[in-house]
């Protein structure tokens, strides 16, 4: 299991620096979009629509890829209770429980995003700016976002198995 979990640390490594760099760039295209946006009706008069139409399109790419790291780095809500009133083998326990549910739910909703981007791309809708992007380019956020978040579950997963393991039978709390 160690060459496996390795192998995912370093995959995971890379698409968090990856999904760090698209993430800071997606911000500061909306920055600079809606600076242009302002500029431009300052200046001209008038501005375009797509300046302002931009920035929620490109929330979800900025959002969803961000699942796995956040989760890794502790920053998703999460609740603080359990941790603090266990310990040892049961806290592990817990912790394989969660990440494996989590895993669970990001392959299902891997599929279900899988789904949406399919129907969109059928439908041929266009989203309503002054630039026509195919609607399925946002929704594909989706499926690429859980696939990420399960990646990482599946890695904080496999260590917490292997913590569990190493704990070994001696902790009953």
């Amino acid at each position: 299991m160690s060459i496996v979990l390795r192998s995912l640390r370093t995959l995971n490594r890379g698409l968090e620096q990856l999904t760090s760099v698209l993430s800071t760039a997606i911000v500061a295209v909306m920055v600079l979009a809606l600076t242009l946006s302002a500029v431009t009706r300052y200046v001209s008069g008038t501005g375009y629509d797509w300046f302002i139409e931009l920035p929620p399109a490109l929330v979800p790419w900025m959002v969803f890829p961000l699942l796995g790291p956040l989760l890794r780095a502790g920053a998703h809500i999460q609740v603080d209770f359990i941790p603090s009133v266990l310990s040892g083998r049961s806290l592990i326990g817990i912790r394989v429980v969660v990440f494996t549910i989590m895993l669970l739910g990001a392959v299902i909703f891997l599929f279900a995003g899988l789904d949406a981007v399919s129907l969109f791309r059928r439908l041929g809708q266009l989203m309503e700016l002054e630039i026509e992007l195919p609607i399925w380019w946002m929704y594909l956020a989706f499926p690429v976002g859980f696939s990420v978040l399960a990646l990482f579950a599946l890695e904080l997963m496999l260590e917490s198995i292997d913590d569990w393991l190493k704990a070994g039978h001696g902790d009953s709390t």
